[in-house]
């Protein structure tokens, strides 16, 4: 019995000699070559500008707009989006983006203490008329900022964040060049300087005000509140200040959620509009209004229209992936999952039951596997015609086996 034992053992070692050669010489396995590609939604159509119906059916005042849907960023609409504008308190967006994202990277906490410099209570223009050495929590600056815009407040935020003003304005630009907004500088944390050097586009406040309100929602809770009481409290006592939205559209027009107005005699009248109706979030900014009602209207006809046309089609992607085959390993299959969800937007009327899914994987992977890296793609067809793609990546990180890994493999076995 021993001796049959002996001999399949042998056949076993004589088996995975032939099984190394073929791995030592690189001899062909079989496996298909790596797809490579990346999760995307339908942003091809971004850049993309709008066609003339659409041009025709949306008549605004303002010079300079843009309609974007959030989830996706598809461009909806734009009139001249990417010409350089100054943005006045529209350059809050990324005071408020970099204060919450340091929120979230754990540098501040929303009960942290602000003490106000100075030059944060030099500030003119729209301001919460905070004291020299006033102290205010991180969470109520930030309502002081994006419910009334306050420029002293920005300032006392940045300077907390990063420092000094001017180096969190060095992280303001650095930010935005991340972002690809090809079209902005900034010169201060609150839009209150005339410099010409300080500007933006319609597009670039479109893309940091997405990034704004999808990465950070909670910016909703401060951008929704309409009248809040804050208290000033300094050597002379305390006495209370009423914090009142400059975002009209929040009485206006039912579906508003935020963002940001902005107003100087250089820059007249801009808003970030942001609103939401049926589970779609639409971005609506003009620049450079004539007067702070246009903006309003201009805005709310951007809205109106977008919600018209846009239909959302959403795919979480929770199926369950088969896994896949592996070679050059001991593990026999590695597990798959999807890097994301799938969002389409469409403004053309399209029936989206007919949208369908086709899963692009590869037939055998090959040891050794990162975790993360891609394995293949989830293709998304509407009518034939490709609308985007998910991509597919290995849930799990996979040594390559040599010789040795398959004779204990084999002597586990065997022994068992």
């Amino acid at each position: 019995m021993r001796m049959k034992q002996f001999k399949r053992l042998l056949s076993m070692v004589m088996i995975l000699t032939l099984l190394w050669e073929n791995i030592a010489y690189g001899k062909d396995l079989g496996i298909v070559t790596k797809i490579s590609c990346t999760a995307q939604t339908n942003t091809e159509e971004e850049a993309e500008s709008s066609d003339p119906d659409t041009q025709a059916a949306i008549q605004i005042t303002s010079p300079s707009a843009i309609l974007m849907e959030a989830s996706t960023g598809k461009v909806i609409y734009e009139k001249d989006a990417q010409v350089r504008k100054s943005p006045a308190s529209i350059t809050k967006i990324m005071t408020l983006l970099l204060s919450f994202e340091a929120l979230e990277a754990g540098k501040i906490k929303l009960e942290d203490e602000v003490i106000t410099s100075a030059h944060a209570k030099s500030m003119g223009g729209s301001q919460v008329f905070l004291e020299e050495g006033e102290v205010q929590t991180v969470d109520t600056l930030l309502k002081c900022i994006a419910v009334a815009s306050g420029n002293d407040a920005s300032v006392a935020m940045a300077e907390y964040i990063a420092g000094s003003e001017e180096e969190f304005v060095n992280q303001m630009n650095n930010r935005a060049a991340e972002l690809g907004m090809t079209d902005t500088h900034f010169e201060d944390c609150c839009g209150l300087t005339a410099s010409e050097n300080h500007y933006t586009s319609a597009r670039d406040i479109a893309i940091m005000s997405r990034e704004l309100i999808t990465k950070h929602p909670k910016i909703y809770d401060y951008t929704k509140i309409w009248m809040e009481d804050i208290t000033h409290t300094t050597k002379k006592g305390s006495t209370p200040f009423t914090l009142s939205s400059t975002n009209k559209l929040l009485k206006q027009y039912q579906w508003t959620t935020g963002l940001k107005t902005g107003s100087t005699s250089v820059a007249k009248y801009c808003f970030s509009a942001t609103a939401n109706k049926d589970g779609i979030d639409l971005i609506a900014v003009v620049m450079a209004a004539p007067d702070y009602k246009i903006r309003f209207q201009d805005a709310m006809k951007l809205l109106n229209y977008g919600f018209s046309v846009s239909k959302l089609y959403e795919d979480k992607n929770q199926d369950i992936l088969e896994p896949i085959p592996v070679a050059g390993a001991i593990e026999d299959k590695v597990p798959v999952a999807y890097q994301s969800p799938f969002q389409y937007l469409d403004v053309e009327g399209n029936d989206l039951n007919k949208i369908t899914k086709k899963i692009e994987l590869l037939d055998t992977a090959k040891a050794p596997i990162q975790k993360g890296d891609t394995a293949g793609e989830a293709v998304y067809y509407l009518d034939n015609k490709k609308i985007g793609t998910v991509a597919i990546i290995y849930d799990q990180s996979i040594e390559k086996a040599y010789y040795k890994d398959y004779v204990i493999k084999i002597i586990q076995v065997f022994l068992l």
